[in-house]
């Protein structure tokens, strides 16, 4: 599947706006058949957004069910003769779409893209009813996963990640348009040696018997570098310019189908990122260099839209990235809108990327949001089908982004217990599921501190070691000498695996405008004495090749006496407003950048 573009063969319609929208209460939704007539009731839902935060209503914000979207579109009369599709960035966590009263869709996992071929429901020219039933629930069988418990005021839904559970159409909506003979999926590798590279392409097409295949290679300023024939061929580019960290070169390669004649009949513009990423010993490389990850967690998370993609807070968060001197981000805790990834390619900004395996793990989960009871691996929790639903997840993930250069890195998972037999095996499986989609990059998962070194039983499976520690935080609070000793104990004996190590997340809560002379929790004070503690650590112990402070920016969590408002840990609140923290990491990240410095607030300076 490929995503909808504008060519010369190919066009695409924004559905993105205002639809009407009404939540299913009572769950009867479907039997009523809502999608058979215009939606009664419904008030006007932006689309992309998160409908949580958006209509003032505690019964939506908090609604565990299913919630109903439609609008009517006309199909654009040029569009005869041509196969036509709806197709849809994402749905959190589940969806079903229909055409008129014809269900065209089903689709499982909150933050992939799905679409359906509706040619033969539509008629150029005419307008048509689109209708999506979005549901939020969450089983054990889903990934993340949660609970719908029974209690004495009714159903109430229960997770064990610690971000709010959004939900809604959060990314663009699209009607597009290609050839009935088209170009359904290609897949993208580059190599490099000395000053030259190469670009191999693999490509596969529908209904495309009898046509040719053709590749032409352009750099970045429209100019032919190269062409090869045929759906799997490899073009040679010297000199070439590399994609790197901090320099986001992209050449366009054209697919295209020819009839006898050489007309194009279909046309499919692909980035190119020309890299190369390998693991070798405790060292990660880019394209032979070694590469020290500096940056963030981060979350898609803002004041009232919610989960939902807004180009204009893509561009914000980007820059404050910039300010501060990261080089990347981990998409923390499931995919990104894409075109967070396009922007990364385009910025030369370096992701990991990781599937929205986030709660998997009971001791951990169930200690600090409650319902405590649930065994982690078991017949009736987190089973077989579990890990099939897993196995999709990642599937879908490298299907989409496997051609971003930004990606350098896959996170099959996120604190999972790990430290269990039955973890052993549910995840052994999980590594060749995402080395055989993907053989060409590394792969991992984050480690939690439940399991430290000597009983972690599935870092053996990853090629980078990813490790959440938060000494000085939950463990040794307050006291940062002691934190900090008890942290290079367990960190050079994580070294001595031999493998690269990522410190995926170390942070602290900390009120904005809260300060302490004696550095105290909370205070803005202890964030920056935390964060240089662990900075010493880091350090000393050659293999570490990346910090990444939990986490950018403040961000919204269900509510309890673990969050006063949400999780506080970022360096930045959750409007953007940078704490204490930002200017101390930005002195950290930009002291070997040649950029000249923005002027410090007095007290920082």
């Amino acid at each position: 599947m490929l995503r909808p573009q504008d060519t010369r063969t190919r066009e695409r319609k924004s559905l993105d706006g205002l639809w009407s929208f009404r939540v299913d209460t009572e769950g009867v939704g479907r039997e009523e058949r809502w999608f058979a007539a215009p939606l009664a009731g419904g008030v006007q839902m932006a689309v992309p957004a998160s409908y949580n935060d958006l209509l003032a209503d505690a019964g939506v914000r908090d609604h565990s069910g299913e919630v109903w979207y439609q609008r009517t579109v006309r199909i654009p009369r040029g569009w005869s003769g041509r196969r036509i599709a709806v197709h849809l960035e994402s749905a959190t966590h589940r969806a079903t779409v229909w055409v008129g009263d014809t269900a065209v869709v089903s689709h499982e996992g909150g933050y992939t893209p799905f679409e359906a071929d509706v040619s033969e429901l539509v008629q150029p020219g005419d307008e048509v009813r689109l209708t999506v039933c979005v549901d939020n629930r969450l089983s054990f069988r889903t990934i993340p996963p949660g609970v719908i418990e029974q209690t004495a005021v009714g159903p109430r839904q229960r997770y064990w990640h610690d971000f709010f559970n959004y939900a809604g159409i959060h990314r663009s909506v699209w009607l597009s348009a290609t050839p009935v003979a088209h170009l359904d999926d290609v897949t993208v590798v580059t190599a490099l040696d000395g000053t030259a590279g190469t670009v191999r392409y693999t490509a596969s097409a529908v209904a495309a018997d009898g046509l040719d295949a053709r590749a032409v290679l352009r750099d970045a300023d429209g100019i032919e570098v190269g062409r090869a024939s045929g759906t799997d061929a490899t073009i040679a580019v010297d000199p070439v310019h590399p994609w790197a960290p901090g320099d986001g070169y992209l050449y366009d390669l054209e697919l295209q189908l020819l009839d006898h004649a050489g007309e194009v009949v279909d046309s499919y513009h692909q980035s190119v990122g020309v890299r190369t990423v390998e693991v070798r010993g405790t060292e990660f490389l880019i394209n032979g260099e070694p590469f020290r990850f500096t940056g963030f967690g981060m979350h898609e998370d803002h004041p009232g839209l919610g989960k939902g993609h807004n180009d204009a807070l893509l561009v914000q968060d980007f820059a404050l990235l910039g300010w501060i001197g990261a080089n990347s981000l981990r998409t923390s805790h499931y995919p990104y809108s894409e075109d967070v990834l396009d922007h990364a390619d385009r910025n030369g900004i370096v992701v990991i990327d990781e599937t929205a395996a986030v709660g998997l793990n009971m001791g951990l989960g169930g200690g600090i949001f409650g319902g405590q009871g649930y065994q982690t691996f078991s017949e009736d929790t987190i089973n077989d089908e579990t890990q099939r639903v897993h196995a999709q997840a990642i599937r879908e993930l490298v299907a989409r982004d496997k051609n971003h250069p930004s990606v350098v890195l896959w996170s099959i998972a996120n604190e999972p217990e790990s430290d269990t037999e039955e973890a052993e095996h549910y995840f052994r499986p999980l590594f060749d599921v995402v080395r055989e989609a993907d053989p060409t990059r590394p792969a991992g998962f984050v480690n939690v501190m439940l399991a430290p070194h000597g009983k972690c039983r599935v870092s053996r499976f990853a090629d980078v070691l990813m490790l959440n520690r938060y000494y000085g935080w939950y463990v040794h609070a307050g006291d940062l000498e002691a934190a900090e000793q008890a942290w290079d104990e367990e960190l050079r004996a994580w070294a001595g695996e031999g493998k690269p190590i990522i410190v995926t997340e170390y942070g602290a809560d900390t009120l904005p405008g809260m300060h302490a002379v004696d550095p105290q929790p909370w205070s803005e004070e202890y964030q920056v004495a935390y964060l240089d503690m662990n900075h010493r650590v880091f350090d000393r112990v050659d293999a570490v090749v990346g910090e990444h402070v939990w986490n950018f920016a403040d961000f919204a969590t269900t509510p309890g006496a673990m969050r006063v408002g949400g999780n506080k840990k970022g360096v930045f609140t959750r409007d953007r407003a940078p704490k204490g923290a930002a200017f101390a990491l930005r002195r950290r990240w930009r002291r070997d950048l040649a950029a000249p410095s923005a002027p410090s607030r007095p007290d920082q300076a």
